[in-house]
């Protein structure tokens, strides 16, 4: 489906009244780029790719593969709230997937704090395992 021009706008809003900063603005592809860099929101892309909203930050790439780290996210992936850590190629990012059409601020919102927690509980590991 093709995104519409509400859904941005509604999530544009959204962003705005929760005070992120919006770096990126494309309405033509539905994808915004915000952050908060106190929070751990850095260039945090959030795409319109109606149905869903998925919201996706990288965090870190793999530079010594170990069953051991991933056995360690995977087990990480359990207590976040919303979203959870994904991987790409050796690229270990954090994703979330919305429903845009019934989309509240609160779960965006809910969804960004998830991020946030996981950067500000979880961040040493982090660093730990991009190294």
């Amino acid at each position: 489906m093709e995104n519409t021009p509400n859904h941005f706008q509604k999530i544009k809003n959204y962003l705005v009244d929760l005070d992120y900063v919006i770096k990126v603005e494309d309405e033509e592809n539905g994808m915004f780029v915000i952050e908060r860099e106190e929070e751990g929101i850095y260039n945090l892309i959030l795409d319109c790719e109606d149905p869903i909203l998925i919201m996706e930050q990288f965090l870190f790439e793999v530079k010594n593969e170990t069953p051991e780290l991933y056995k360690k996210l995977l087990i990480k992936n359990r207590d976040i709230i919303h979203g959870a850590f994904v991987l790409d190629e050796n690229k270990v990012s954090f994703r979330d997937t919305l429903q845009i059409e019934n989309l509240d601020q609160n779960e965006i919102e809910g969804s960004i704090n998830s991020l946030s927690l996981l950067m500000s509980e979880y961040n040493q590991e982090l660093i730990e395992f991009s190294k």
